[in-house]
């Protein structure tokens, strides 16, 4: 499929939008308009699912929507990051804590790229991590707005929190390893040549 008709494809179409939503979620939280970028962040979300559904039953699952739907799901947990943390939300730990392990993984976007590979396909554990951890940053969020319910609310959006940080590094050793074998592959590919 040609990239033009890719772009027109409904499910790109929505992940587009998401990435588009992105920056106005953030500015949002920053001028702590919560109740707002909740109602970003829902939205988003819903397209998010609908996007999936959609690519799945009308098989229209494009390789431009296979590098879009996860990096509109990156940014706004960056934005909601820096959002979070700027404000006070969260520690600034968890926010470091988490940027860290996709800094980690950029690195080997390059050695990929340099063997001719692209981007390694998602894996469960990684959606898995990024599915936590977009329930567990809007919930610390509405802990905030909605002081009342905190404390069913925190421990809940912790709980979250920890399993995605958790299954969010787990993820990413998984695509280290796939890295390593990658490698390893091409060099023995190049040694008996």
């Amino acid at each position: 499929m040609k990239l033009s008709a890719e772009l027109k494809s409904i499910p790109n179409m929505l992940s587009i939008l998401r990435l588009i939503l992105v920056p106005v979620f953030l500015l949002l939280l920053l001028f702590d308009n919560y109740i707002s970028a909740l109602i970003v962040l829902a939205f988003a979300s819903f397209t998010d699912w609908l996007d999936g559904q959609i690519a799945r039953r009308f098989n229209q699952i494009t390789q431009l929507g296979k590098i879009l739907d996860p990096m509109a799901d990156r940014l706004f947990i960056f934005a909601t990051l820096i959002g979070l943390t700027l404000n006070g939300n969260i520690p600034w730990w968890l926010a470091v804590v988490i940027v860290l392990r996709d800094v980690l993984l950029a690195v080997g976007t390059p050695i990929l790229a340099r063997h001719g590979y692209g981007p390694l396909p998602v894996h469960f554990l990684g959606k898995a991590g990024t599915f936590a951890l977009l329930y567990a940053l809007p919930l610390l969020l509405l802990a905030d707005i909605w002081s009342t319910a905190s404390a069913i609310v925190l421990p809940l959006a912790w709980a979250f929190a920890y399993w995605g940080i958790a299954l969010y590094w787990l993820s990413g050793f998984v695509y280290l390893g796939e890295l390593s074998k990658l490698i390893s592959q091409e060099r023995k590919k190049s040694s008996s040549i």
